[in-house]
């Protein structure tokens, strides 16, 4: 079982970039699709962006396009996820997910495997 751990988060300016890393445990990560979702308090976790197993295809949530970047490098086994022109509106506590069958989906039951997050603040 892949294990995941995010990094990165940190109190930021708007304006300002982040870029967040999702370190897997071994190389099985290279043939999962990843993803990343947010959750603000009193929300549901939503779905930023997501990258298939070879990282070719990438799909992002409208309110991201543009602003943020999905990676991925294999020989490190780690996902990124750059952010730039953060907004208030993206403070959240963001989580990476790996999906077994190598697809991205932006669908939170569809993933098998999560991290424990990483807390982003954003002040005006």
């Amino acid at each position: 079982q892949v294990q995941l751990v995010e990094s990165g988060g940190g109190l930021v300016q708007a304006g300002d970039s982040l870029r967040l890393s999702c370190a897997a445990s071994d190389g099985t990560f290279n043939y999962y699709a990843m993803g990343w979702f947010r959750q603000a308090p009193g929300k549901e976790r939503e779905f930023v962006a997501a990258i298939n197993w070879g990282g070719g295809t990438t799909y992002y949530a409208d309110f991201v396009k543009g602003r943020f970047t999905i990676s991925r490098d294999h020989a490190k086994n780690t996902a990124y996820l750059q952010m730039n022109s953060l907004k208030p509106e993206d403070t959240a506590v963001y989580y990476c997910a790996a999906r077994r069958t190598g697809v991205q989906s932006t669908q939170p039951i569809s993933y098998d495997y999560w991290g424990q997050g990483t807390q982003v603040t954003v002040s005006s």
